[in-house]
């Protein structure tokens, strides 16, 4: 998101040196590389002038500590405009759903047609079930698109939630026999998904503003593409001056460069952007964190990112028991090996894990093409299901006949064999002298062995 900025900043960091204080001269170069940025980033203007404004406003007369480049301290400057207009202004909690009501707390999804808000439905019904153990039953009200319905109906099977279907042909007839249904039937939370269009109507308008005085939703979250860029605006205006808004889901995101969405929507509006839908599969979707996701854009990574991933996905006693083997003087082998390529796919692969380092790590694998980084993980994976369990515990018995076995077996030539056991040992080696096992250390291992990570 916003990749542009965090190129710009990074170059402008470098330029401006040796100051004691920021000043109208120094930091306007900065500043404006910040302006064109978020304009590239399809930031609205009126947004972009008034962040710059505030921007400098804090920053001239600002003393440069020390141990701080004039560069830096700007950067700092704007770093903490970025979280404050992303919504750190509203409070931590700003972006945590509310569930104090009479249950079924009932949570109104708004939004046009092609943003991901079915889908974003299905991932919000498991992130209910399983991060806040609730009892969740969906609904569509979209009575012109029968494929709506079933899409719905098969996204919260997948998401392990109840869907509530109707033979109804009214929205609101829909939505009060889905709310008494999860009334009786004990349910926590019922969402509902409402008809889109492909642009704003009157129509649209009135049937979501009755669907909404005739639930009293506790949440109505506005869904927004974050590849829509200028257009969100007037979309999130429309939909904030119909409806009373409590936050906004953007979706899409990892698909956007630019991402200027993320703070027009928010700036238009008012309201706190709660989550953003980080991949297509239905556990991407992530609470939203402005600070954060204002380090994230400004290249100081998302480690908490990273830690939270690992606590989610990684088997804590798999990664404690190849500690204790190395510390204990037990070799890492090619099960190990294998075991530690699985742990990191769990954490989304390696472009999530790499969209969440500092720019530093990111500079690194400039260039690299991660689908192609991802094939040639799975080609290693492949060739060391080819081998023995023998091989995989020792691998220096593997000579020239056990690779050519190996390699027509995994569908590779020798040279691809070689190459992986040449990566092994150097995984091996750097294990050896870490004494410890771990998914950073994993990181840092396989940074080298990917294609442009040199």
């Amino acid at each position: 998101m916003l990749d542009n900025l965090t190129q710009r900043l990074a170059k402008v960091v470098k330029t401006i040196r040796g100051e004691a204080r920021l000043t109208e001269t120094n930091t306007a170069e900065m500043l404006r590389e910040v302006r064109l940025a978020l304009l590239e980033a399809d930031v609205a203007l009126p947004v972009v002038k008034s962040f710059i404004g505030k921007v400098r406003e804090k920053a001239v007369g600002k003393e440069v500590m020390d141990s701080l480049s004039p560069g830096q301290a700007l950067v700092g400057v704007v770093q903490q405009e970025l979280s404050q207009i992303m919504g750190a202004d509203l409070g931590e909690k700003a972006s945590q759903l509310n569930f104090a009501t009479q249950p079924p707390a009932i949570i109104l999804m708004a939004g046009l047609q092609g943003v991901g808000k079915t889908t974003t439905v299905g991932k919000l019904a498991r992130y209910l079930k399983q991060e806040k153990k609730k009892k969740v039953l969906t609904v569509s009200t979209d009575v012109y698109r029968p494929a709506a319905i079933k899409q719905l109906e098969t996204v919260s099977g997948q998401s392990g939630v109840d869907f509530y279907g109707s033979d109804a042909s009214e929205p609101i007839q829909i939505a009060k026999a889905a709310l008494d249904h999860a009334k009786r039937h004990f349910y926590d939370v019922l969402i509902v998904d409402t008809a889109g269009r492909l642009g704003i109507d009157e129509q649209m308008m009135q049937e979501i503003s009755g669907l909404h005085k005739t639930l009293s939703p506790i949440e109505t979250l506005f869904v927004v593409d974050a590849m829509l860029g200028q257009d969100a605006i007037n979309v999130a205006k429309s939909f904030n001056d119909a409806l009373p808004l409590t936050g906004i889901v953007l979706t899409k995101l990892d698909g956007d460069s630019r991402g200027g969405a993320a703070l027009s929507v928010r700036h238009i509006t008012g309201k706190p952007v709660k989550f953003v839908g980080v991949s297509e599969k239905l556990d991407g979707l992530e609470e939203f964190d402005p600070v954060r996701m204002a380090n994230r854009i400004l290249g100081m990574g998302d480690i908490l990112a990273l830690v939270e991933e690992a606590r989610k996905n990684v088997d804590i006693k798999a990664a404690q028991a190849l500690e204790k083997k190395l510390k204990v003087g037990g070799r890492f082998d090619l099960n190990d090996f294998l075991a530690q390529i699985g742990q990191m796919k769990n954490m989304g692969g390696l472009s999530s894990m790499m969209s969440k380092m500092p720019a530093q790590f990111q500079q690194a694998a400039a260039g690299t093409n991660m689908d192609q980084a991802a094939k040639q993980v799975r080609r290693m994976e492949g060739i060391i299901h080819s081998m023995t369990p023998q091989e995989r515990s020792k691998p220096e018995i593997i000579k020239a006949v056990r690779k050519r076995r190996i390699a027509a077996g995994a569908g590779v030539q020798v040279q691809d064999v070689n190459r992986l056991l040449s990566q092994f040992e150097q995984m091996q080696s750097m294990m050896k002298k870490m004494k410890g096992g771990g998914m950073m250390k994993m990181m840092r291992g396989l940074k080298g062995m990917m294609p442009g990570m040199r």
